[in-house]
């Protein structure tokens, strides 16, 4: 490997490439915040795997070059840390009422309260998802998808890191009690939840873990895309460098539902079934019928459509003309960046009918990025439809229409079926296990959660992966669970 252009100083508690030893004060303050991390990790970090040996990817540096060594740590001793993509000389803000203007490299004070809720949102879902995901190790399909739970699992704990950096630097008392209250917030708490629905939602079985970080962590994706566009250059640059991690969550979501796909394709060709619909027979099988996993993907599709808010909405349009969040490839886009007089299509309920709506551009901004979601999310589910076809089965995956089981936005009162037909609430109550997973579809799936810890072996209901981590052979021990 070639040395990395900018290096990370791992020399000190919390490796960093900000000169974090310059900067007594906030190195002190982050410090003092270090135990309450770790033993915020302990508590409800992945459960039962504290002392295990993980084989685990760590940054060296932020260009590609030194994008990632590999080695076996204990989770708790990872060198956590705060790593921004490099600074460009020159940056101007790309959107915004201070489009051109040169970026920011201290927080605007009309804008601070603003700027600061968007990173404490950003911020809580990092920990959220280690505590919705903190049980999963007890039922892992094999090692290499254990260790693939731990990596996202880690670096969702970095990304923290990097919050709470911009918190504290730039925010001096307030971000300080931001940066704690982080750490004292719980997932699913009915006294302390996290700030975001989907965030509260249990993560009971593998499945679901798959789905959410092809689905939610795609969410993920787009915010933090949107947020790299900042006119705040310390943001810009944390989510830059963020975005590489996100990437690798959302390929562990997609291939493992790619590896169930193929396993229940090929258990149905061995076994001379050709309908998808013969459910209880091809559950006799030990795999994961196609339908069911239709149900989950609509399930965890709608959670994370609601992470958009209000499709038409001041709140984003106040973050966009302020320039602190900037839409899905913002310098991409072919327009003035500023949308005083654009407009943009919105669906909305007029009468008994969808139509498609001018709105204008800038309250309409989240509605944006959600069609830009949704077109990413089909990409993958096309994926998806590929493996289906090369076994010879006929299904295909599909989106159900964006007024289907919404609890946030335009469409969060309505009873709307998978294919936008207007409902009662009490027929639609009524039909909802054809399109949302029901207690026994649940019940089935937990049932196939046993735990594989055989090096090289792995669950019935699941394929094993193409190639594995950093070009490892297939018996390869990703996790050393009794490393004495």
């Amino acid at each position: 490997m070639n040395k990395p252009s900018i290096e990370v100083n791992y020399d000190e508690l919390i490796p960093n490439n900000v000169n974090l030893s310059e900067d007594r004060a906030l190195k002190k303050a982050l410090e003092a915040w270090h135990p309450g991390y770790i033993d915020w990790w302990k508590n409800m970090g992945p459960e039962g795997f504290q002392e295990a040996q993980v084989y685990l990817r760590t940054a060296v540096g932020v260009d590609p070059a030194g994008w990632a060594t590999f080695d076996y740590v204990k989770m708790p001793e990872y060198r956590w840390g705060i790593l921004l993509a490099p600074k460009e000389e020159g940056r101007t803000i790309p959107f915004g009422k201070h489009k051109g203007e040169p970026v920011w490299q201290e927080v605007p004070a009309e804008y601070r309260s603003m700027l600061r809720r968007l990173i404490v949102i950003q911020a809580d879902t990092e920990p959220a998802s280690v505590e919705q995901q903190r049980h999963l190790g007890a039922t892992c399909p094999s090692l290499y998808d254990l260790r693939n739970l731990f990596q996202v699992n880690v670096e969702e704990g970095r990304h923290l890191w990097a919050m709470v950096y911009l918190l504290q630097k730039y925010f001096g008392k307030d971000g300080r009690e931001e940066a704690k209250a982080l750490l004292n917030r719980r997932s699913g708490s009915e006294d302390r939840p996290r700030i975001l629905g989907a965030f509260n939602e249990d993560t009971p079985d593998w499945l679901s873990f798959f789905m959410f970080t092809f689905f939610t962590d795609r969410d993920g994706k787009m915010q933090l895309a949107s947020l790299a566009q900042s006119g705040f250059d310390p943001l810009s640059r944390s989510c830059r460098f963020m975005l590489m991690e996100e990437a690798h969550h959302m390929f562990v979501g997609e291939s493992g539902v790619g590896r169930i796909i193929q396993r229940t394709c090929e258990a149905m060709k061995a076994a001379g079934i050709s309908d998808p619909n013969e459910i209880d027979a091809i559950r006799k099988l030990g795999v994961i019928d196609l339908p069911t996993l239709q149900k989950k993907a609509n399930f965890h599709i709608t959670v994370s459509r609601d992470l958009f808010g209000a499709e038409v909405s001041t709140n984003g349009a106040n973050a966009f003309n302020a320039g602190l969040k900037g839409r899905y490839k913002e310098t991409r886009i072919e327009d003035d960046h500023q949308l005083e007089n654009d407009t943009y299509p919105v669906l909305k309920l007029e009468g008994d009918q969808f139509v498609i709506r001018d709105t204008p551009a800038l309250t309409a901004i989240n509605a944006r990025l959600l069609d830009d979601y949704i077109k990413d999310c089909q990409a993958g589910l096309n994926r998806w439809n590929k493996i289906i076809a090369k076994l010879g089965v006929t299904f295909e995956f599909s989106q159900p229409h964006p007024a289907f089981n919404r609890q946030v936005g335009e469409f969060s009162e309505l009873s709307v079926s998978p294919d936008g037909k207007l409902m009662s609430k009490e027929s639609w109550q009524q039909q909802q296990d054809q399109w949302l997973p029901s207690e026994s579809d649940l019940a089935y799936i937990n049932s196939l959660m046993k735990a594989v810890t055989e090096p090289g072996e792995y669950a019935g209901w699941i394929a094993p992966p193409k190639e594995g981590i950093n070009k490892q052979g297939g018996d390869f021990e990703y996790v050393c669970i009794d490393p004495e």
